[in-house]
């Protein structure tokens, strides 16, 4: 075996293709076996094992800085930066989170849990290294939808005027958590189906340059493409074009539902113990469902993760035009609320509790200040749902029990709750 081996990435550097190629199929087993024993986010991390052999092949971390976004990508980049016995031995599989983290390694730069945060954090980290006349490459890894959070333009935006070495990898498998929506991810889709010459390039008229990769998951072309930008003395993109859940028929074929999964059998892909319904969330669905029946002002809000309270795609489209997904990107969803409330809609917009820690700003100004009649669904609010410190939901109502104008109620039983 080649991963058992691999203590740091400077191990992999003489590889030839072919033991490249082992390599991938090793990892790609070794993520199967664990998620099948421990669950957790297997199908991003089944896409990005190519990309990730080939960034570690070519970049020089953690001098080169690459960071992940989300970092629940971040499964492989474990697997070769010392961490493989946490893949291969069920004794070590707890020695790790889901996310990096500092406290493991020094090549995770940030704890990054949430999402759309890693071009703004690379922006810092390339101006810092210009300050200090450093030359380390800086990259941004983002992807599962990560773009279409307003943090992620916010820091592209920036990237466009900078002068100096940064390199941002999309990796667009088409998917966020479920679908992706909004007007970008119809221009992603037309570069991918002009092999990235279409005209419509968001990248390019920020003034970044742009690479395409039509295949995400050929390493060598991957290793051809970061070898050419590496050390770049300018901001550039490359659009990768990734297959989710890449070697695992299940998640290949339903990429929503083997986004994060609980253990499962290999075999069938059956959940080895499967649990009972949420009668909460249950009961919220069937709320929202009879709503919209009942009232065509009605609205359902999500942003990327089915409304926090697991919408099926045939609840999705019975809702049609009264469900709206807005991408990740929360503080939009907050703020449309808002302004769909003013409108005479009656708009609810439910997501985890720890994903309200984006939208105070617009809790407190676009909402309460104008005293808009919305209603905010809050789940997950409770240590429960923590998978670790970047997941805590328990800070929402210490964040917004003191915003005027706000009713925050925390039902005990789903009588209260509905």
């Amino acid at each position: 075996m080649y991963l058992e081996q691999i203590h740091s990435p400077s191990d992999i550097k003489g590889y030839t293709p072919a033991q490249r190629r082992a390599l991938a199929a090793e990892m790609r087993a070794a993520l199967i076996t664990r998620a099948s024993s421990v669950g957790g986010h297997i199908g991003p991390n089944l896409g990005v094992i190519e990309a990730t052999i080939a960034l570690h092949t070519v970049f020089d971390a953690p001098t080169d800085k690459i960071i992940y976004d989300v970092s629940h990508q971040c499964y492989p980049h474990k697997m070769l930066t010392g961490r493989a016995a946490a893949y291969l031995d069920p004794t070590h599989y707890g020695e790790v989170s889901g996310f990096t983290n500092t406290e493991e390694s020094p090549y995770d730069h940030f704890n990054i849990g949430h999402t759309s945060t890693s071009i703004s954090l690379a922006t810092g980290l390339a101006k810092a290294r210009d300050l200090a006349g450093r030359s380390e490459n800086v990259v941004a890894f983002i992807g599962d939808g990560a773009l279409s959070g307003g943090e992620a333009l916010e820091g592209l935006n920036v990237a466009g005027e900078m002068r100096s070495n940064l390199i941002i990898i999309l990796n667009d498998n088409d998917w966020s958590i479920s679908e992706n929506h909004g007007g970008m991810y119809e221009m992603l889709r037309r570069l991918r189906e002009t092999n990235g010459t279409g005209a419509d390039n968001l990248f390019r008229a920020m003034g970044l340059d742009y690479r395409y990769v039509a295949d995400g998951n050929d390493t060598e072309a991957l290793i051809a493409a970061f070898a050419a930008v590496k050390d770049s003395q300018k901001p550039v993109v490359i659009h990768i074009h990734t297959q989710k859940g890449k070697g695992l028929s299940f998640a290949e074929d339903d990429p929503e539902d083997w986004h994060r999964h609980a253990p499962f059998h290999t075999e069938s892909g059956a959940v080895k113990h499967p649990s009972a319904p949420d009668p909460c969330l249950a009961a919220t669905v069937d709320f929202v469902l009879a709503e919209a029946k009942r009232n065509p002002n009605f609205v359902y809000l999500s942003a990327g993760i089915v409304g926090g309270i697991g919408l099926t795609p045939a609840e999705r489209a019975e809702l049609g035009a009264q469900y709206v997904d807005v991408g990740i990107a929360e503080e939009h969803a907050v703020a449309m609320a808002s302004g769909l409330a003013r409108g005479g809609a009656r708009p609810v917009f439910g997501t985890y509790s720890t994903f309200y820690q984006r939208t105070y700003d617009q809790m407190a100004q676009d909402v309460c200040i104008n005293r808009s009649p919305a209603v905010f669904l809050v789940t997950g609010a409770s240590l429960y749902r923590s998978t670790d410190v970047t997941h805590l939901g328990f800070y929402d109502i210490s964040i917004f029990s003191h915003v005027p104008n706000l009713v925050f109620l925390a039902p005990t039983s789903i009588e209260e709750h509905l």
